[in-house]
Order: C-alpha cells, then sequence, then structure tokens
C-alpha cells in the first residue's frame, strides 16, 4: 500500500541488493582473475558508474558461464523511497562485505618475480554482488536459491547497467588473492547465510 501511494506521487523507488554466489570445484580459480581485472578498473575508473556497471556486465556473463560451479548462494535487500537512506544502506552493506573473511585484496603489492610459482590450487569462491538502482525489477526482489532464479537475477543485473537504472555498484570476493584458500569450514563460519543449490 505504501509503494502504491509512493508511486502515486511521484517518488523515486530505490533497491539496495546483495548477492552471494558461492563457486566450488577445482576449475573455479581463473575466476579470480576476471574479479581482480574487475577490481582494478573499478579503481582505476575512481568510481565512474559506467565503468562499474561495464565491469559488473562482464562478472556477470562470466559467472553465468560458470553455473556448473554455483554450489550455494543467498541474497538480501531492500526498497527505500529516500536516496540518501538507500546510500546508507549501500554503505552498510559494503562494510559488512569488506570484513567478510579473505575479502580484501592487495592492489599495491607487485608480485615478486623470486616467489616460487607452486600456490594452492583454489576450490571455493565466494562473490559479494551489492548493487543499488532505480525501478522495480521482480528477477532480482526475490528469493535467488535456485540455480534458474540467479541466472535470471544475473542477466536482470546485466539489463540494470545498459538501462542506465545502476546508482551504485560493489564487488567482493573471497579469496581476494592467489595463493589464499577458502576452506569449508571457513565457509561456515563467515558465510553462513548460504544456502546450498
Amino acid at each position: 500500500m505504501r509503494d502504491s501511494f509512493n508511486k502515486m506521487i511521484g517518488r523515486t523507488r530505490y533497491v539496495v541488493f546483495r548477492l552471494f554466489l558461492h563457486l566450488g570445484g577445482g576449475e573455479v580459480a581463473p575466476i579470480l582473475g576476471v574479479l581482480n581485472s574487475a577490481g582494478r578498473d573499478a579503481i582505476d575508473a575512481d568510481g565512474d558508474l559506467e565503468v562499474l556497471g561495464q565491469a559488473l556486465v562482464e562478472l556477470s556473463e562470466t559467472l553465468l558461464q560458470y553455473d556448473d560451479y554455483w554450489l550455494s548462494a543467498a541474497n538480501e535487500g531492500d526498497v527505500f523511497w529516500n536516496e540518501g537512506e538507500a546510500g546508507d544502506y549501500v554503505n552498510e552493506l559494503f562494510t559488512d562485505s569488506a570484513q567478510r573473511y579473505l575479502s580484501e585484496p592487495d592492489y599495491s603489492s607487485a608480485s615478486g618475480f623470486n616467489e616460487p610459482l607452486s600456490v594452492p590450487v583454489t576450490r571455493n569462491v565466494i562473490v559479494m554482488i551489492t548493487v543499488a538502482y532505480e525501478g522495480e525489477v521482480t528477477q532480482l526482489e526475490t528469493d535467488l536459491s535456485n540455480v534458474q532464479a540467479i541466472k535470471e537475477g544475473l542477466k536482470a543485473l546485466i539489463n540494470l547497467h545498459y538501462s542506465h537504472k545502476l546508482r551504485a555498484v560493489q564487488v567482493h570476493f573471497s579469496p581476494a588473492q592467489l595463493g589464499d584458500e577458502l576452506t569449508s569450514d571457513q565457509l561456515l563460519e563467515y558465510y553462513p547465510e548460504l544456502v546450498p543449490l
């Protein structure tokens, strides 16, 4: 009822949405390269929403290609009629995602040429995507606890970029650095909201 009233008086509807997607198996390590590349591009872009949206498109397309490796997921979000409140919630989710285990990459360190090339194979990767957008997107404003719903949600994220409805984009991932490992026990401890697919 309140949504209808706010629409009727012409107020802008903002949605803040976060998706957790857990990929598992010996073949998921290459996705870390895509994530790190997108992270570097985002830093270089200094918050340019067009660049961030394009990185989100590339990440969503990559995740859709890796759907055989999706093991668990979770999503959350809220609707706001005030841009400031939506921004506060984006910041809250950003802080929460950044504090998760192994989710802070170190883009400043140069890789040492004298270091051994042997690193453990990453078998678990968590991707946390947070977006804020204007309008209503039913594919994102539902329970994404099955593979088909996540596919529709990722496609909706791509469409949000091309329809210029995105207002914020943030991506965190764990492990964020090559050589770090995320064990099954750490998944349970630091990402308890995940639901098996």
